[in-house]
């Protein structure tokens, strides 16, 4: 079965979404729902095929529908892997995507993988989980949904949506060199609100909805008290335009992105701000926002967001590590 698993980077296979022996992948796949009790023992040959489309194209995917799954330890062409729920999972591997040829079937843990979605496959994280995936090459993030096994490549640590791909800037090279950082569960009824604010509040997601806007106003600085007061839904992204409840909510910055943040500290001297940067920047995106306290303007630090109070806690403990002993967690 060698060769069986790699994934080709040529122009042609990207745009389908695959190679040709990607379709072993999936039937693994398919494998695995059938079996949610015992695992994966071993893998079968070339001619295995792929399973019934269950969505046809151009209809609507439904969203969840599949079950909370771990599984045992498999083995696909002599490599052994084992499925764990791993907290502090950060690892840095090359990515690739699949796309049409999956549309509409079963992903591993019995939802129907929809290429428009933001989601991905892993050979050993639960399913549904959330990861954030972090494209080095140009620094673009995106918060998947882990729903499917795979890649089998010995050089590939995650498998992404098509979308996902699009997103991260990376679907007509085929690859990329990426960061993945496991979050925490994702709810059972597919729910993809999480992930959709995450993305809305990237800035270069912004940058793009920007060109189309118009010129706004200049940046708000806002008041401590007012922050509180309203829960942070008024605290502004440091350097760019101020804009109505409505704009905040389409451009979703950290502060109304939903989930948990971790608050390391408000800082006065700019060295301090980007040496917080430097430090947390590993552990989840940082954003600085400027408050007026005490008639001083200072630099607050936060970090995140992250889908559950789980999540949060676990990434707490890291930011503490790194010197923060101050840190707190906030909605």
């Amino acid at each position: 079965m060698s060769g069986v698993y790699q994934r080709k980077p040529a122009r042609r296979a990207g745009r389908l979404g695959f190679a040709a022996s990607a379709a072993v992948r999936l039937v693994v796949s398919f494998a695995l729902v059938a079996s949610l009790a015992g695992g994966l023992a071993s893998c079968g040959g070339k001619s295995q095929k792929l399973s019934e489309r269950v969505v046809r194209y151009g209809q609507p995917v439904p969203k969840g529908g599949g079950k909370f799954h771990v599984g045992q330890p498999y083995q696909i062409a002599g490599t052994t892997y084992h499925p764990r729920e791993d907290a502090n999972y950060n690892r840095v591997g090359l990515a690739s995507w699949y796309g049409v040829l999956f549309h509409g079937r079963r992903t591993a843990n019995g939802e129907v993988y929809d290429m428009d979605r933001l989601s991905a496959a892993h050979p050993t994280l639960p399913l549904p989980t959330y990861a954030r995936v972090t494209n080095l090459n140009n620094g673009r993030s995106v918060v998947v949904r882990v729903n499917d096994r795979g890649p089998f490549a010995n050089d590939r640590i995650i498998d992404l949506s098509r979308r996902s791909a699009d997103v991260l800037g990376f679907r007509r090279n085929g690859t990329a060199v990426v960061r993945v950082t496991y979050l925490g569960r994702a709810p059972l009824n597919g729910d993809d609100s999480y992930e959709r604010r995450y993305l809305a509040g990237q800035s270069f997601m912004q940058v793009a909805e920007n060109r189309a806007a118009r010129p706004a106003a200049r940046p708000k600085i806002v008041s401590l008290a007012e922050e509180m007061e309203s829960q942070g839904t008024k605290a502004w992204r440091l350097g760019t335009p101020a804009a109505t409840p409505a704009a905040a909510q389409a451009t979703g910055s950290i502060a109304t992105t939903g989930g948990f943040l971790i608050q390391a500290g408000m800082f006065k001297m700019q060295e301090n701000v980007d040496k917080a940067r430097a430090a947390l920047g590993e552990i989840a995106p940082v954003e600085v926002t400027q408050v007026e306290f005490r008639g001083d303007t200072l630099s607050r630090v936060r970090v995140g967001p992250f889908p559950d109070k789980k999540a949060a806690r676990a990434a707490l403990g890291k930011v503490t590590k790194a010197g923060y002993r101050g840190a707190k967690i906030v909605n």
